[in-house]
């Protein structure tokens, strides 16, 4: 039983051990994003409450916080990564910790809408800093070290995030019993602690591109015509995701009549990513592109199972958003660390601060114009349930179509 256990990707402590094997830096950058995900969801989760019932703040305003805050993050990605490529890694990383820490004693500290938005949108570009820097990372260190599979690296990289947002917001739940103030003030004091960590213990690479212009990168990414296209086809990943916050609360409430389900449809969700991420990705990996269409063929699948339903309901009223979070869910393990594997490729190994960070920005783009739409659709006064459903089911079809064509011409090989 021992050594089945050993050699099943199921294993208890199968993530465990394969942390344990990765060289100290790499070991470093993956557990970076547990704790980024523990001070960020310690807060993040409650501040729409705060801002509505503690600051009496209209929910149009709300809106606008919220929206501030995801903006200066995914939309200002690609300058975190154009400056991890000029300055290196190691200060950008820095600076985003620092950022962040000022971000949150900011919003615990904040009395009226300047502040607030003020907090937020140092929050938000905090993690425009660091998170290309960390990423652009990973993948130069394990071009560094061939014995660690970069698409396996990504996938703890993905792990210690689900643990990660599990354990942060139930800690911010336990400060709130006190207030926002203090969850505010112990994110803030994980950010120190993260960054001292990051001083001490990151070493300072060369940056790569150091004394060319600053916006060189930019000039260089936006000619690679192969590597848009893929990131064109790539970004409906980060919409199909941002509807387990948007569509999904929309799904409850119209087959359940509340929302009281969705907490642990998250934790559903964190469940599947920590405990199979690992030996998904191996399996997807022998699968090399393909991998990533077929990921998002099955987030194209998730939208369709709810249309269905939508038109023809059978069964208990939850399992069309059960089937909904398992099949985007599983479609996200099968396709990110292998599109985050083909990053670099696509890149040469060069600017790869620049191409992640263009990468998420796109994404970000595609959130902002793409959630805008679905909002409205998902009204019932707009349009009936199923349109927004179906309209949402084509953006992942049209990215595998994608990402499917430019494999068969060869573009991504």
């Amino acid at each position: 039983m021992a050594d089945h256990t050993s050699r099943s990707g199921f294993g208890r402590f199968r993530v465990l051990r394969d942390f344990g094997r990765l060289p100290p830096v790499l070991q470093l950058l993956v557990g970076t994003q547990l704790c980024f995900n523990v001070g960020f969801y310690m807060v993040l989760p409650y501040l729409a409450t705060h801002l509505a019932q503690d600051l009496a703040l209209a929910g149009g305003l709300v809106g606008l916080v919220l929206g501030l805050r995801t903006f200066s993050q995914q939309g200002l990605f690609v300058i975190g990564g154009t400056l991890s490529d000029r300055l290196g890694a190691k200060p950008v990383i820095l600076a985003g910790c620092a950022l962040r820490v000022g971000g949150f004693v900011l919003l615990g500290v904040a009395g009226d809408l300047a502040g607030v938005i003020a907090g937020a949108l140092l929050t938000g570009f905090a993690a425009a800093l660091f998170s290309p820097a960390v990423e652009s990372s990973i993948a130069r260190e394990t071009a560094e070290h061939a014995e660690v599979p970069r698409a396996e690296a990504f996938a703890m990289f993905a792990v210690s995030g689900q643990v990660g947002s599990v354990i942060g917001p139930l800690a911010g739940a336990g400060l709130l019993l006190v207030d926002f103030r203090l969850a505010c003030l112990v994110a803030a004091g994980a950010f120190v602690l993260i960054g001292l960590a990051h001083l001490a213990w990151l070493p300072r690479r060369p940056a790569a591109h150091a004394d060319e212009p600053m916006l060189a990168g930019w000039a260089e990414v936006l000619a690679n015509r192969r590597f848009l296209a893929f990131a064109a086809g790539y970004s409906g990943y980060l919409l199909c995701y941002n509807q387990l916050y948007l569509a999904l609360p929309a799904e409850l409430d119209r087959t359940t009549g509340n929302q009281g389900a969705l907490g642990l449809l998250f934790v559903l969700a964190s469940v599947m990513v920590i405990g199979g991420q690992l030996p998904v990705t191996r399996w997807a990996r022998r699968r090399g592109t393909g991998g990533i269409v077929l990921g998002f063929v099955l987030m194209a699948c998730a939208f369709g199972v709810v249309a269905f339903t939508v038109v023809v309901p059978f069964g208990p009223a939850l399992w069309p958003a059960v089937a909904f979070v398992v099949l985007l869910t599983a479609g996200q393990m099968v396709a990110v660390p292998l599109a985050q594997d083909l990053v670099p490729r696509l890149a040469g190994e060069r600017r790869l601060g620049a191409y992640f960070g263009l990468l998420s920005s796109a994404g970000g783009l595609t959130v902002l114009i793409g959630s805008t739409a679905a909002g409205s659709l998902l009204d019932p006064a707009v349009a009936p349930p199923v349109v927004a459903w179906l309209v949402l089911g084509a953006v992942p079809l049209g990215s595998a179509l994608v990402i499917g064509r430019l494999a068969r011409r060869g573009t991504l090989s």
